[in-house]
């Protein structure tokens, strides 16, 4: 097995890879006590040679590597790509060039949501990988020879999958399909998250604009700390402390006493200090300063008889496409949809919106509705005398 070491090594694989159509890459990094991800091994394979490129030498340099990411007459097959993109992003500030993802080409040709490389491995390539060195230290060196078989089996098979997946998209005519999902890869977006934006990332509700003030500056306040000091958003705040934090505002030392998600004298912190200054600056904030909150909606719940209704469809649509029902709309899209006609939700537009939304809208508004038959549950117009069977 062969493990790059040298800069002068991986430039000469570099070239010899950069004359294929594609390279299959896959990494290895750790991440469980830090922000950024600490990349630890880089395979790649070509239908020729199958290498590891150890980022951890002291002889080596990434620079030909990197050259290779953005070459963009070379597709870079990834499975599962978000993680392994958002480690080049850190490191180079752009998005690797011309990226196919096989977890995404499997859900939209019948494998499933978020289908896994070892079923896919099971699948097309009938072999049962041993996955024993998933949880490794891959920062330890050397590298065991067991730990240098399970990174490379990562992107030798992952030739063949790649090519069965690709026949497949082609014979069914979805590419508009997976290029809507690439599109979200591609975009150097999906990999930074600016630390004004960090609260969108939360699942909390709020009925007062106040603490919602208070939760957008307090999640930025902890998203920018996390990426200066490359520690986990938990290991500053956890998501129920900013919760409560947002909802009572403490603004003196003691205050933090009377908080059951915070330790006793957390009040006498650095970090209580800033919170307190956040949220005396929150307590300012003139009512005209708020945020808006969003309006109360009074029509039918999207959990009610039309949101089952419109699940209903969307498991049916599934079915008669063979694909996973995930992949054409979420819980969250319907409940959207049902409560919003132009919800900004990817199953309102597209593809999504020919195969699944306009029916979703039509069932919404009483134009359709559904019939069981023996060929499965079907559509049909409202007033339509008969349906099919």
């Amino acid at each position: 097995m062969d493990v790059i070491v040298s800069t002068d090594a991986l430039a000469a694989f570099c070239e010899r890879a950069a004359q294929f159509e594609f390279v299959t890459v896959d990494t290895e990094f750790l991440r469980e006590t830090t922000y950024w991800p600490r990349l630890c091994l880089i395979q790649v394979a070509t239908d020729d040679e199958a290498v590891l490129i150890d980022p951890l030498s002291p002889d080596i340099k990434l620079a030909p590597f990197m050259g290779l990411l953005a070459n963009p007459n070379v597709t870079k097959v990834f499975h599962a790509a978000r993680q392994d993109i958002e480690i080049f992003v850190k490191m180079t500030g752009a998005v690797p060039h011309n990226i196919f993802d096989t977890q995404v080409a499997a859900s939209v040709c019948g494998f499933g949501d978020s289908a896994s490389y070892d079923s896919l491995v099971r699948a097309i390539c009938k072999v049962e990988l041993d996955k024993s060195s998933r949880f490794t230290d891959w920062s330890a060196r050397p590298l065991s020879e067991k730990q240098m078989t399970y990174a490379l089996a990562d992107v030798t098979y992952l030739r063949d999958i790649y090519r069965e997946l690709r026949q497949q998209v082609e014979q069914t005519r979805r590419w508009d399909w997976v290029e809507d999902e690439l599109a979200i890869l591609r975009s150097i977006d999906t990999y930074v998250v600016q630390p004004e934006q960090a609260w969108e990332r939360l699942k909390m509700k709020f009925n007062r604009p106040r603490d919602l003030a208070a939760v957008k500056v307090l999640a930025q306040w902890r998203e920018r700390r996390a990426q200066e000091t490359d520690q986990p958003r938990s290991r500053i705040l956890k998501d129920d402390v900013l919760n409560e934090l947002a909802t009572q505002r403490p603004l003196t030392p003691d205050a933090f006493e009377k908080l059951r998600a915070v330790p006793r004298g957390f009040g006498r912190s650095s970090a209580a200090a800033e919170i307190i200054a956040l949220m005396k600056g929150v307590e300012a904030l003139p009512k005209s300063a708020l945020p808006d909150m969003p309006e109360r909606y009074r029509g039918p719940s999207p959990k009610g008889a039309v949101g089952d209704l419109v699940r209903v469809l969307l498991k049916a649509v599934a079915e008669q496409h063979g694909v996973a029902a995930r992949i054409i709309a979420t819980s969250d899209e319907i409940d959207a949809l049902v409560l919003d006609d132009d919800a900004d939700v990817p199953a309102l537009k597209g593809w999504r919106r020919k195969l699944f939304g306009e029916k979703a809208l039509a069932i919404k508004h009483g134009r359709i509705g559904l019939v069981a038959t023996r060929k499965g549950v079907i559509e049909f117009a409202v007033g339509q005398t008969e349906a099919a069977e």
